[in-house]
């Protein structure tokens, strides 16, 4: 049995039956049985296909950085001869309705069409207000207590020079 390749397939070649002058082309068939269904089966092997499956288990969207879609943009506004920009457009896999969706964001000034959106809630200003004054407040109160304690010991060193007689700078003696 022959076998012929075709782009690394390999299909085995049957040889067809012996058809003598005389005999029709159509398959027999079974007694009795005038509908099609009941065809007999051809008499060679059955046809073995060695095939490879290379095939994905799941597809996944394509993601263009901004980078990529802002390069993509300039090499098509540089092609000015007849098929450059379908040569471009072949050459990275990319549809003309991407193309031109990218050169309206960016003839918009649509930028945040062009990066990628960060999840879940934004930053609301008015939130961070809060939280700064809240983080004041509590360095505030963090101040007043030291000062509050400087004030307490500054008194006790004022009633210990006083009770052992030391004179404390910037009093005279008198």
């Amino acid at each position: 049995m022959k076998s012929v390749s075709s782009s690394k397939k390999l299909f085995p070649v049957v040889a067809a039956p012996k058809v003598s002058a005389g005999e029709r082309s159509e398959p027999k068939r079974a007694e009795g049985a005038g509908t099609t269904a009941a065809l007999a089966q051809p008499a060679g092997p059955p046809l073995v296909v060695a095939g490879n499956s290379e095939v994905v288990a799941k597809a996944s969207r394509r993601r263009f950085t901004v980078d990529y879609k802002l390069k993509i943009l300039d090499q098509a506004d540089a092609c000015h001869q007849t098929g450059e920009l379908g040569a471009l457009l072949r050459r990275e896999g990319l549809y003309s309705s991407s193309l031109a969706l990218w050169r309206h964001q960016r003839q918009q000034g649509i930028l945040t069409g062009l990066t990628p959106r960060t999840r879940g809630r934004k930053p609301n200003p008015q939130s961070q207000l809060v939280a700064d004054n809240e983080q004041l407040k509590r360095q505030n109160q963090k101040l007043s207590k030291r000062l509050q304690q400087a004030e307490i010991i500054i008194e006790f060193q004022k009633k210990l020079a006083e009770a052992l007689g030391i004179p404390l700078k910037g009093e005279s003696i008198e």
